[in-house]
């Protein structure tokens, strides 16, 4: 009773800080724990397994502009993390290509966590180091007021690096939560264009997020589990929330929703079959404006480990 009361004073704490505003800055995902290895790296490794995800989303699908131009965002993420024993922990690789209107970002991570041990849980500290590629057809631009800043561009690319950080504290079959931020440096690039004093230049976002999550499981229904969780990102100016619940069947079916607060509510479906993890979700619009639904599909493969440490019978918080 005790844990399940701090518990919920943690996730209080997660709601109350949804409350400074409502937009989106870097690219969240409705089924988020799939997204772990790329929003924490203090997540690699934690799972004793080699671990491949793959997740599309298509937001907002066939949204075009006033001329019939295609700005759905569209974002691929692909990302593997593995445990390394000689290290105390874990290392993983993200790659990235998100596409929103006339800009299109590829984004390479590469990071390392460290496992630290304590006792019956385990913290992960982790940093990355990525590489951003910016790029943008600035003359697809049709602003309702001449701007100066937009004349003689065209079709403008630059190459960025910054990195990341995370903390993630994972109790076996049970609780998690962590913090983390990305390009905490918010590099700058060079102006673009010719003329360096009335130009554009591209920075990189500095979003925090913090999740968490717990699985209820009960002994009259041994075959299920409840599991909710939360992921806050922000940063700072604005701040968008996503709670979601799963209720899954012996480690293998799982059904759920996801609540992202004035913008959609999200139906999730997922299986397991032989370590690999296929699953769907479709978020219905709640914004009005005739803006669609989004879909999202994630393809996974988990391989165990056999790793010389204590044993702990446990499956990847990513899959609950």
């Amino acid at each position: 009773m005790a844990r399940l009361k701090h518990i919920l004073l943690l996730f209080s704490a997660l709601l109350l800080l949804s409350l400074s505003g409502m937009a989106q800055q870097a690219p969240i995902f409705t089924d988020h724990s799939n997204s772990f290895a790329h929003i924490n790296p203090g997540y690699l490794g934690m799972s004793e397994g080699v671990n491949i995800m793959g997740i599309y989303r298509n937001q907002w699908a066939g949204f075009t502009d006033s001329e019939g131009n295609d700005i759905t965002p569209e974002t691929f993420l692909l990302t593997g993390d593995v445990p390394i024993s000689l290290l105390g922990g874990g290392i993983g690789l993200s790659v990235m290509h998100d596409k929103i209107g006339f800009e299109k970002n590829i984004n390479v991570g590469l990071g390392y966590s460290y496992h630290l041990d304590l006792g019956s849980s385990t913290l992960g500290i982790g940093v990355s180091g990525t590489l951003l590629n910016r790029t943008t057809d600035f003359s697809k631009y049709k602003p309702g007021i001449e701007d100066p800043i937009l004349q003689g561009l065209g079709e403008e690319s630059t190459m960025m690096f910054d990195f990341d950080a995370g903390l993630f504290w994972q109790l076996p079959e049970s609780f998690f939560f962590g913090v983390s931020a990305l390009n905490i440096l918010e590099t700058t690039s060079k102006a673009l264009g010719q003329n360096n004093e009335n130009s554009a230049s591209y920075t990189t976002d500095r979003p925090f997020y913090a999740v968490a999550g717990y699985p209820f499981r009960f002994e009259t229904l041994p075959a299920f589990a409840f599991v909710p969780s939360v992921c806050v990102m922000s940063n700072i100016a604005s701040t968008q929330l996503n709670v979601n619940a799963k209720v899954i069947y012996n480690n293998v079916f799982s059904l759920g929703a996801n609540y992202r607060p004035q913008e959609s509510v999200s139906l999730m479906a997922g299986l397991i079959i032989k370590d690999i993890y296929v699953g769907y979700a479709y978020d219905i619009n709640m914004m009005g404006f005739g803006v669609p639904g989004s879909h999202e599909l994630s393809v996974g493969y988990c391989f165990k480990l056999d790793l010389d440490r204590t044993p702990r019978d446990y499956r990847n918080v990513r899959y609950l």
